[in-house]
């Protein structure tokens, strides 16, 4: 019976001083990072949704603004950067046609017509 109980102080002693370490003595520090310091493979889930939702909105300026949050290169090269990446991590040729899609219509985008829709 003593076994019992002391391997319960034990577990017990452990979420205690594990609560403690983890509060008092070396917290988490929270970092909000922007999206332009994301990985490449990263990069490239995120332009693929951008591309996923323009397949369906089909709205430029939507478009370039959410590739804008990964840098501020023309969004035609970011694409192009992440269409790399996503050949070389073997991403279906679906997915590769939509951002592909989304590359052409970007590198004939301009922004001074989108004020006259």
């Amino acid at each position: 019976m003593l076994r019992y109980i002391l391997f319960a102080f034990m577990i017990v002693l452990g979420i205690l001083l594990g609560n403690y370490y983890a509060t008092e003595v070396n917290p988490v520090d929270v970092v909000d990072a922007p999206p332009t310091m994301l990985r490449m493979d990263y990069k490239t889930d995120y332009v693929l949704m951008v591309a996923e939702v323009y397949a369906d909105e089909q709205n430029p300026a939507l478009a370039a603004r959410q590739l804008a949050l990964l840098g501020s290169d023309h969004p035609s090269v970011i694409i192009t950067e992440a269409l790399a990446s996503a050949l070389d991590l073997g991403y279906t040729a679906e997915d590769l046609l939509l951002m592909r899609d989304l590359s052409n219509d970007m590198a004939t985008w301009n922004t001074s017509l989108e004020g006259e829709n």
